[in-house]
């Protein structure tokens, strides 16, 4: 995915649209298939690192042809790095390790690095650069999705457990009405 905004437009802001969907949903969803590999436990970095690492990475991957900072093989080397910090930022959400975040926690994890994760995208728009910027912010936005899906999961699994708590059942969709 080339970063730089030096191609063509066009390219450019589909391979900016394309590396943050990458990031937000092809990444966890291929950790999804085969999340329950040994391999997670040996390379899971506790939440605190994983996030500081992804938009540290995401950013020199994005500014870095911006500020001089990208290296002369350009997205070949810092779109594989940045695929690699995508894929330790995932394992605390997808993965069973140690460092498995809580539902709640994988819900304030998820609405916490969303914003920090388009802080490049804003640089990117703040150069010149809007349509590149927006295609990374809209490619990016399954991650949001995710968040809010896991949100409503959390909730309603709560929200029955509490129901049945309270010796009460709340209706299952598709189920018998007459509950």
């Amino acid at each position: 995915m080339d970063h730089s905004t030096h191609t063509t437009h066009l390219s450019s802001v589909a391979a900016m649209a394309w590396s943050g969907f990458a990031l937000a949903a092809v990444v966890p969803g291929l950790m999804w298939l085969v999340r329950r590999s040994p391999l997670w436990e040996r390379v899971s970095p506790p939440p605190g690192v994983a996030v500081p690492l992804l938009v540290l990475l995401h950013a020199w991957a994005m500014l870095g042809g911006l500020v001089g900072l990208e290296p002369p093989a350009g997205p070949f080397v810092t779109e594989p790095v940045l695929l690699a910090g995508a894929v330790l930022f995932w394992v605390p959400v997808v993965a069973r390790t140690r460092h498995r975040l809580s539902a709640p926690g994988r819900c304030l994890y998820l609405f916490l690095a969303a914003p920090l994760l388009d802080l490049p995208a804003l640089g990117v728009i703040a150069a010149g650069h809007s349509a590149e910027g927006i295609a990374m912010i809209v490619g990016m936005l399954p991650l949001s999705i995710t968040a809010a899906v896991l949100t409503w999961t959390w909730v309603d699994r709560e929200e029955r457990l509490a129901a049945a708590a309270d010796g009460w059942a709340l209706p299952v969709p598709g189920g018998d009405p007459r509950v």
